[in-house]
C-alpha cells in the first residue's frame, strides 16, 4: 500500500491554518504505519475535539470522532472489546491533560495498549487561542493578554509518574524522528504517550512574537536536546526530545483476559 491508501483524498484540502504544525504529524503518523505494514482496516483512530482531532478525519482508518477530553475513555472501550486491534488517540493540549486529564492518567495507571499522540501547541487555537495547561509561564494568549501565570505541565514527567510504559517526546521539526518514534509506539503493548511539540503560528505565535511558522520550527531546533544531553544539566531550560521509558508491564487487556478465563473456569468446576 501507499502513502495516499491511507487518506481520505476527498477530505482535501485540510482546514488547518497555513503554517500549522498538524499535516507534518498526519505525513508522519501515515509513513510510520506504512512502515509497519499494518492494514488500515487493523486501525483505529480515536479524537476528541480540537484542531488536532480533526487528523481522525483525514485518515482512512476506523475513527472516532468523539467529544472534548473524552477521546481516552472511548479508545479504551474499543480495546477492551477489540483488543486485537491498534487504536491510535490524537489528542491537544486539553483533550490530554485538561478536561481530559483524568482519563489521561488513568489510561497510564492501567497500562492499556493504546497509543496517545498528543499535539502539543500550546494553546487553544481552535477555539480562539485561550491558554491551556501546557503554555507556560510568561506565555500571552486570548485569556492571558498580559501574561500567563501558570506553570506548565511536564507531559513526560506526568505519564511516566502515571505508569505509561512508553513515553517519548520530538518536534515537528525534527520530522524524520517522528516517524521512528510512532513506529515503536504503536506496536508496543502497553499505554504509549508520543507528545510532539508543534507550531501554531495562528493563535500562539502571533501573541508571542512567532507570527511566522519558520521562526517556531527554529525555536524547536535550537531549544530541544537529545534525552540525557550534557547540554540539559548546563541549560536546563533546554527541552529534552527522544524515548524517556520503554518497558515490558502486564497489559491490561492481556490482565483483563486472564480474570475471565479464570472465571469461566469457577463456573465449570
Amino acid at each position: 500500500m501507499g502513502v495516499k491508501d491511507y487518506i481520505r483524498e476527498r477530505f482535501f484540502p485540510h482546514l488547518w491554518c497555513p503554517g500549522c504544525g498538524h499535516g507534518i504529524v498526519l505525513n508522519n503518523l501515515i509513513r510510520a504505519v506504512e512502515n509497519l505494514g499494518l492494514d488500515k482496516s487493523e486501525i483505529v483512530m480515536v479524537s476528541g475535539i480540537g484542531c488536532s482531532a480533526r487528523i481522525c478525519g483525514y485518515v482512512d482508518f476506523h475513527s472516532l470522532h468523539t467529544i472534548h477530553g473524552r477521546a481516552l475513555a472511548f479508545a479504551t472501550g474499543i480495546k477492551i472489546s477489540r483488543p486485537e486491534l491498534n487504536v491510535i488517540v490524537a489528542m491537544g493540549d486539553g483533550d490530554a491533560v485538561a478536561i481530559g486529564g483524568n482519563h489521561f492518567i488513568h489510561a497510564a495507571r492501567r497500562n492499556i495498549d493504546v497509543t496517545a499522540i498528543v499535539m502539543n501547541n500550546r494553546i487553544y487555537g481552535m477555539t480562539g487561542g485561550q491558554f491551556s495547561p501546557m503554555s507556560g509561564y510568561g506565555i500571552k494568549a486570548s485569556t492571558a493578554p498580559y501574561s500567563n501565570i501558570d506553570p506548565a505541565f511536564d507531559l513526560a514527567k506526568l505519564a511516566l509518574g502515571a505508569g505509561a510504559t512508553f513515553v517519548a517526546r520530538t518536534t515537528t521539526y525534527h520530522v524524520k524522528q517522528i516517524t521512528d518514534i510512532l513506529e515503536k509506539a504503536i506496536p508496543h503493548k502497553g499505554f504509549s504517550v508520543v507528545e510532539i511539540l508543534t507550531q501554531c503560528p495562528t493563535e500562539f505565535g502571533r501573541r508571542n512574537n512567532m507570527a511566522n511558522p519558520a521562526d517556531m520550527m527554529e525555536f524547536f531546533k535550537n531549544h530541544t536536546v537529545p534525552v540525557g544531553s550534557k547540554a540539559k544539566k548546563k541549560n536546563p531550560d533546554l527541552i529534552e526530545r527522544g524515548i524517556f521509558v520503554q518497558k515490558e508491564m502486564p497489559e491490561y487487556c492481556s490482565e483483563y483476559d486472564k480474570i475471565v478465563e479464570d472465571a469461566m473456569k469457577g463456573q465449570q468446576s
